[in-house]
């Protein structure tokens, strides 16, 4: 076997174990390390190769960039739990419910601001499911629109700033964090009129589907319901603009005063102080919330001890090469290289997780793309747009799990009239998966959707630039610079001092 057809099996053998099902930080543990064995005996590499992996593995661990997701999730777990979902889901209802589609705005509205703040898939379409659901079906609206809503607007936690997916982005792709957050405020404000639009189109199409919730059911209005939707959300934007504001990810800043670890732990603060605003602070929900960061942070970093000894092989076998030459080859240049990418990732988020992708797939595109002079981060936020669809692939998207046990739940504690079909959970998120990928393309054809916000590179012409000597440096004769002598070597001769005279020669030595 020669080693170039190496990399192709490595590859393939990559793919079918993450089909298998077996959790895929040792399974791409396992395969590095056979691969790697196979490899020293081919004589491909030297043993000694393989002593790069502590050091690899010692680099991951002391990676203060992914320091930052520790922070992040406690912060988003700490307010899932402190009833601020409730809240805000309980005002926007009354607020935009008896317009038609008024529980669809407010389910999307407080998923926009839910992701911003928490950043945790499951716990947002959890608690936005236990509120919002028995309302719809209690006022007749469809469905399939009702579990759709509830699916996409809990997925919009992975674009909006501070979305985990992002730093993790950066951290691969080799970007700062705050300028990924700036490019992606962009897509997601046009993801959320994108459903509202969606919503908007039903209520004039089908009005049936989302009827408007009667005035007589509200229990708050006038100044008393503004202030209920204020309190839950100016504490939530005060948070929001201190930590993202804090590390440069906000539009229209130029600076960043804290670095993403710090504005991280600046967030897990805040989110206690706003805890013991809604006074749900107590130790058992701090400790659950705890237990839950553990858990996805030890997750986090088995899955990238494991791609780290994969690609550590993959790279020794060439497999970097392979792919360029692979991809760099596509018709169409940088569309053609974004449309196929972005297929790719598109079926194989129907089985992996957005962690998975963005540590194993992600190293092995972005050389390649930074070779087709494509900015990475605008090629960050693409994908975390395209990977925000792997919540909502049927029958595998995370977000219809959840749906699907909180349905159940809710059906058997007798708060859903009936139960509600695996079927209407899938086929209504259809549609929803069909407008996030019209995002992909919007972000594709027109990426001022996320350079809007970025800082301005600085674009020097070197044929305007102009060197000035200073006057005391310049000659009279050849501008300022003895083209002799230009770089001043030889001394030169001053009235005051002048230049000594030729030594005669001797007379001893004349012919």
């Amino acid at each position: 076997m020669q080693m170039e057809n190496f990399a192709p099996i490595m590859f393939a053998g990559l793919i079918v174990i993450m089909l298998i099902g077996f959790p895929v930080a040792f399974s791409l543990s396992a395969l590095g390390l056979l691969s790697g064995f196979i490899a020293i005996e081919m004589g491909w590499f030297p043993a000694g190769f393989m002593a790069n992996l502590p050091l690899n593995v010692f680099g991951i661990l002391s990676n203060e960039t992914l320091l930052a997701i520790p922070f992040f999730t406690l912060m988003g777990a700490v307010l899932e739990k402190c009833g601020l979902a409730e809240d805000m889901l309980d005002s926007m209802g009354q607020l935009f419910g008896p317009i038609r589609g008024g529980l669809g705005y407010s389910v999307i509205i407080v998923g926009f601001i839910l992701g911003a703040i928490t950043g945790t898939v499951a716990g947002q379409v959890i608690a936005m499911a236990m509120i919002s659901l028995p309302v719809m079906m209690r006022y007749g609206y469809n469905m399939r629109y009702s579990t759709g809503v509830l699916a996409a607007s809990g997925t919009i936690t992975q674009l909006v700033p501070p979305s985990l997916v992002l730093i993790v982005m950066a951290d691969q792709l080799g970007t700062d964090v705050g300028q990924m957050y700036k490019g992606a405020w962009g897509p997601s404000i046009l993801q959320v009129l994108i459903f509202a639009i969606y919503t908007f189109l039903v209520a004039r199409i089908r009005p049936s589907y989302v009827p408007g919730v009667p005035a007589s059911a509200r229990t708050l209005t006038g100044w008393a319901l503004w202030g209920k939707c204020l309190r839950g959300i100016i504490p939530s934007a005060i948070l929001i603009f201190a930590v993202l504001g804090s590390m440069g990810g906000l539009p229209f800043m130029d600076h960043a005063i804290a670095t993403p670890t710090e504005a991280g732990a600046m967030g897990a603060v805040g989110s206690l102080i706003l805890a013991a605003i809604h006074r749900r602070l107590s130790w058992p929900m701090l400790k659950d919330a705890m237990n839950g960061t553990m858990r996805l942070t030890a997750m986090v970093v088995f899955i990238l001890i494991g791609s780290r000894v994969f690609s550590l092989v993959f790279q020794g076998v060439d497999g970097a090469k392979w792919i360029e030459h692979m991809l760099s080859g596509l018709p169409g240049g940088q569309i053609g290289f974004l449309i196929a990418v972005n297929i790719f990732i598109f079926f194989l988020a129907f089985f992996l997780d957005f962690f998975e992708i963005a540590f194993i797939i992600l190293p092995m595109l972005g050389p390649v793309a930074a070779k087709l002079g494509i900015d990475m981060v605008w090629f960050g936020v693409l994908l975390c747009v395209n990977m925000q669809t792997s919540f909502m692939h049927p029958p595998f998207g995370f977000a219809l799990f959840y749906l699907r046990g909180i349905a159940d739940t809710l059906f058997k504690t007798g708060a859903l009239p009936r139960k509600i079909e695996s079927r209407d959970i899938y086929l209504g998120a259809i549609p929803w998966v069909g407008l996030q990928l019209l995002l992909v393309a919007i972000v594709i054809f027109f990426p001022q959707t996320v350079t809007v916000f970025l800082d301005k590179k600085v674009v020097v012409d070197v044929d305007k630039v102009q060197l000035e000597i200073p006057a005391e440096a310049q000659g009279s004769d050849s501008g300022g610079i003895n083209m002799e002598d230009p770089f001043g070597t030889q001394k030169q001769s001053t009235p005051e001092e002048p230049a000594p005279a030729s030594p005669a020669p001797d007379a001893d030595t004349k012919q």
